[in-house]
């Protein structure tokens, strides 16, 4: 079951999937019944969520401690920003999305003209292989398939800047004179993360010293670097890839609606599936732009709310089953297991890489929130980010505590590893080695195993 925050700090059920984040819609809507069942999906409202479109200052929890801890460490995980359809539905014009940059045009930013010519500054950075032949922010009069688009760029200038809002000016997390040891940067090789990444320094670390920034190459978006080789993550994967084809061909009115969509388009309905039009027709949807129409007729927003409206049963569907689940701890271990050494580190004393952004995608996002035991957030949405503190107790320097927020919400006790923390401590935070010790023991328990080669290399029973 996924969640929608109501206040700043209490959860109550309803409409699955889409990202948390304090919305004011969401406010306004009436408290149900926690013991009915959960209101109708609204496909509409949570595709708005998704989209992220900025509008209004965003209420956050970031950097909320007592006053006697200190911030030590921050790493963030991000989904690049809003960007073009991947696929293209055949037989019809694409949507007409302008790539350029133009800071008098809606959705804008007070810093997107600088971003724009620092940008253009950027031959002194360290790239990581093929990341050097990559653009620095998107310039196409016409999007190419794949590619940020100004609402993309805008919102990370603006996720950069609430997070340097709260974590430089507030918590002096770097000094002026930061060093490029105390930054670590990662993105995959798509132009989209690595211009999300640039987007969001710009404004974390205004007019940033190009020769300072190293930023290194991902090819795998799970970010599993070296330990990659784990034949059970795929095997739960496959079966995930079953509980979703399953789901599809009971779903009677979505056949339908697929029928009429290819009739529409004039193709056979099964190339009108493989198309995967739900991500065609959201781009539409976020920016304002009719549906296509031929002359045998128009895609219209009824077909849309019904693939949606699929998309978020799936979802909800996915976290029950647990098949994916399974695959999500198997999928981000790596990662999870880097970022617990370096924080280990960092709360041993070292000085380097306190600040840590992955630019990634949302099949990054959403096995780390399945892993972390994040049931009751939403998939994903455009620009959406995880971020991990790492705090020390002022009153015992040795002790230290993190905290995980999503979009802003503070989830650090929904995790499977801390829920029940929380009960028994005045501090609103979570020991840091109950969550190294989820990363390097019991991620594994549910396999019956005690390491990660071994959980890999296992046999499902």
């Amino acid at each position: 079951m996924m969640y929608v925050l109501y206040l700043s700090v209490h959860l109550i059920p309803v409409n699955p999937v889409r990202e948390d984040g304090l919305n004011p819609k969401s406010r306004k809507r009436i408290m149900p019944d926690l013991l009915t069942e959960p209101p109708a999906i609204d496909p509409v409202y949570e595709a708005h969520v998704y989209c992220n479109i900025p509008t209004i200052a965003e209420r956050s929890m970031e950097g909320h401690a007592p006053h006697y801890f200190k911030l030590v460490s921050v790493q963030v995980l991000i989904r690049h920003g809003d960007r073009y359809p991947l696929y293209a539905i055949p037989k019809t014009k694409r949507p007409d999305i302008d790539c350029m940059l133009v800071p008098s045009r809606k959705p804008s930013h007070p810093q997107l003209e600088a971003f724009i010519k620092h940008m253009s500054k950027g031959s002194a950075a360290q790239m990581d292989g093929s990341l050097s032949s990559l653009p620095h922010f998107p310039s196409h009069s016409l999007c190419e398939m794949g590619e940020l688009t100004q609402t993309g760029v805008v919102q990370h200038l603006r996720n950069g800047q609430l997070l340097r809002e709260i974590y430089i000016n507030k918590h002096k997390l770097l000094p002026g004179d930061w060093t490029a040891k105390q930054l670590y940067l990662e993105t995959t090789g798509k132009s989209r993360t690595l211009q999300s990444a640039l987007a969001l320094l710009y404004t974390f670390l205004p007019d940033f010293d190009w020769k300072k920034i190293s930023m290194r190459h991902q090819w795998s978006t799970i970010f599993c670097s070296g330990s990659c080789d784990c034949p059970m993550r795929n095997h739960y994967l496959e079966e995930e890839q079953r509980r979703q084809y399953s789901l599809r061909v009971k779903n009677n009115d979505l056949e339908k609606i697929y029928v009429d969509m290819a009739r529409i388009v004039g193709i056979p309905t099964r190339q009108l599936r493989a198309s995967n039009p739900i991500d065609s027709l959201l781009c539409y949807f976020c920016h304002n732009v009719s549906f296509p129409c031929t002359k045998a007729g128009c895609i219209s927003m009824e077909h849309f709310k019904v693939i949606k409206r699929h998309q978020l049963k799936d979802e909800r569907e996915r976290q029950e089953k647990k098949l994916y689940f399974l695959y999500a701890l198997l999928a981000t271990h790596p990662l999870l297991n880097q970022t617990v050494n370096r924080l280990q580190r960092i709360a041993e004393g070292k000085k380097e890489e306190v600040f840590v952004l992955y630019s990634a995608h949302d099949v990054t996002l959403s096995p780390v929130l399945s892993a972390l035991g994040i049931t009751e957030a939403r998939f994903p949405r455009f620009a959406a980010r995880l971020v991990f503190e790492l705090w020390q107790d002022g009153k015992r320097p040795k002790e230290h505590f993190i905290r995980i927020l999503y979009n802003g919400a503070d989830v650090t006790f929904q995790t499977s590893f801390c829920k029940d923390h929380y009960k028994r401590s005045s501090k609103p935070m979570c020991p840091l080695e109950k969550f190294v010790n989820f990363v390097k023991r019991d991620m594994f328990l549910i396999f019956n195993s005690t390491s990660y080669y071994d959980a890999c290399h296992r046999r499902a029973l």
